[in-house]
């Protein structure tokens, strides 16, 4: 190669990838996908299962067996699936490697309100034991409206299919979010999933957890002695953690009239990630361990009485406005949704931590929809030198920082787009006089591994098949995230606005002006992701 050329991409060896290939394989197994003409199928489900299939992480034997209540044959089905792979994947199809997967593809027709609705699927999962050497293992996956959970179980329960084939064997049940609507419906739920599995059976899915960069906290916090020390709040004077999307409800208003943005974000995903940055070290990486701590966490959090949530809670609603240039509708104006409708698509809330390493350091979090821009990001604002030598001074007795400050250091971890972790510091600007600015350290995913980060369901049904729950929330992790939701809900239910009131946020603003005078009551401000 001559001097002054580049090797091709795929030609130059990454030693920060260096030792990564994962070695676990799970045992042959049958993955019954309920729901298997769905949206999430056709989006997430089947293009992860591909993915992982083209790896090679996937074992001898597996098989996909969609289960749905419409008609149709395993021809149809792998069609309608290759399709669905070839819009929405993130790997190539070949012919090769599709008719390795589809060999492992089945369909079943299935009657949920005929108690002997799954004799088919029993009959397609024995011949697949036999064909295929799937010995019994099964993971079902509910990709179906939260109203049909209960049923499904139980009609799984009836038919004797919950049961592992051996004591080296297994069946487990993926339930996808939202796990009830409040604290009271989600015990009910538990209640209906555990007359027929058992606790350990069951995986509570929630794709944020699947993420690299949700992921990878883990691993910043408790690989690296430089971060964890500093990790409290001595030297933290706060935590913003923002969920943005710029998009509305696109066509699904319907649905968020039942939900709004507290149930839809901040009971899951948003708690995930407070739990997350806030836990306390494991001893271990094992599933138990892990989450055990982030329920101590989380059974720390100050509770919100109803009579204060319109103290320490926002809530909005977008009206219309524009998003990139393009004028959007407001959120009453969407098919489905009342002209006279109440529901959130904003939520601002503090939250304090009751433990030694956090009292005293708020948790800022913030959700809504017709944001100005996608962006999820965990922000860490230190505290300010306790004296700067360099002319800029400290804050004035009233809180808010002086004319010619030194900025704090902030912490950022991207979640999505542009994943990585920025750390902002301060240096000498270049010159003769000794003048101080602010200057980030970035690390990028992309260009740090030089590969695309697998989607996260990859990583999360990889994860199922093995037995591993690190990633997927228990029973007591839901509980008390709605423990905390439900207060907050009562509050906006004893205290609900006017129709006047709303909408109070135009779209492509970055919600409410009550949101930002929350963070003003405390002399702080929402940072600009």
């Amino acid at each position: 190669m001559e001097l002054g050329t580049r090797a091709p991409a795929q030609a130059q060896a990454n030693p920060l990838r260096e030792g990564l290939r994962l070695e676990r394989t799970p045992a042959p197994c049958a993955l019954v996908i309920f729901g298997a003409s769905g949206d999430l199928t056709r989006r997430k489900l089947v293009p992860a299962l591909y993915a992982l299939s083209v790896q090679g992480l996937l074992p001898a034997g597996f098989t996909v067996v969609g289960a749905a209540r419409s008609e149709g044959t395993d021809e149809g089905f792998r069609a309608s699936l290759r399709q669905a792979v070839e819009r929405h994947g993130r790997l190539p199809v070949t012919d090769l490697q599709w008719a390795s997967f589809a060999e492992g593809v089945r369909y079943a027709r299935v009657d949920l309100d005929d108690p002997e609705g799954l004799a088919p699927l029993r009959t397609v999962l024995e011949e697949v034991d036999l064909e295929r050497g799937t010995a019994g293992n099964r993971v079902y996956y509910l990709s179906i409206p939260p109203s049909g959970i209960a049923n499904v179980a139980r009609r799984l329960g009836e038919a004797g299919m919950t049961t592992p084939p051996a004591q080296s064997g297994f069946v487990r049940l993926i339930v996808e979010k939202p796990f009830g609507r409040d604290l009271t419906t989600s015990r009910a739920l538990d209640e209906d999933l555990h007359r027929h599995f058992d606790e350990s059976q069951i995986y509570r899915i929630d794709h944020y957890l699947g993420k690299e960069t949700v992921q990878n906290l883990h691993g910043f916090r408790f690989a690296n002695g430089i971060f964890e020390p500093v990790w409290s709040r001595q030297y933290i004077d706060h935590v913003q953690i923002t969920v943005a999307e710029s998009i509305g409800v696109e066509g699904r208003g319907g649905y968020y009239e039942e939900s709004g943005a507290l149930r839809d974000i901040v009971q899951n995903h948003i708690m995930q990630l407070v739990a997350l940055v806030g836990m306390e070290a494991p001893a271990d990486f094992s599933p138990e361990t892990v989450r055990d701590e982030k329920v101590k966490l989380l059974r720390a959090i100050r509770p919100i009485h109803p009579d204060d949530a319109l103290d320490t809670t926002v809530r909005g609603q977008y009206g219309a406005g524009w998003i990139d240039g393009e004028q959007v509708p407001g959120y009453r104006e969407e098919p489905g949704v009342s002209d006279a409708s109440l529901r959130e698509t904003f939520v601002a809330l503090k939250l304090d931590i009751d433990n030694w390493r956090w009292a005293g350091t708020p948790f800022y979090l913030r959700t809504g929809k017709r944001l100005p821009r996608r962006a999820t990001e965990v922000a860490i604002q230190f505290r300010r030198v306790p004296h700067s030598p360099f002319g800029g001074q400290l804050a004035s007795p009233a809180g808010a920082p002086v004319a010619g400050a030194i900025d704090p250091n902030l912490l950022v971890v991207r979640i999505q787009p542009d994943e990585g972790i920025t750390l902002r510091f301060n240096a000498k600007v270049p010159g003769q006089a000794m003048r101080i600015r602010t200057v980030n350290m970035d690390f990028l995913y992309g260009s740090s591994f030089l590969t695309e980060s697998p989607e996260a369901y990859e990583r999360l049904l990889l994860d199922c098949m093995l037995g591993d729950a690190t990633l997927f929330a228990r029973e007591d992790e839901v509980e008390e995230a709605w423990r905390l939701c439900t207060a907050v809900l009562d509050g906006w239910r004893a205290h609900p606005p006017s129709v006047d009131e709303l909408p109070d946020y135009e779209a492509g603003t970055w919600g409410p002006k009550a949101a930002h005078d929350l963070l003003a009551r405390d002399g702080r401000s929402w940072r600009r992701p």
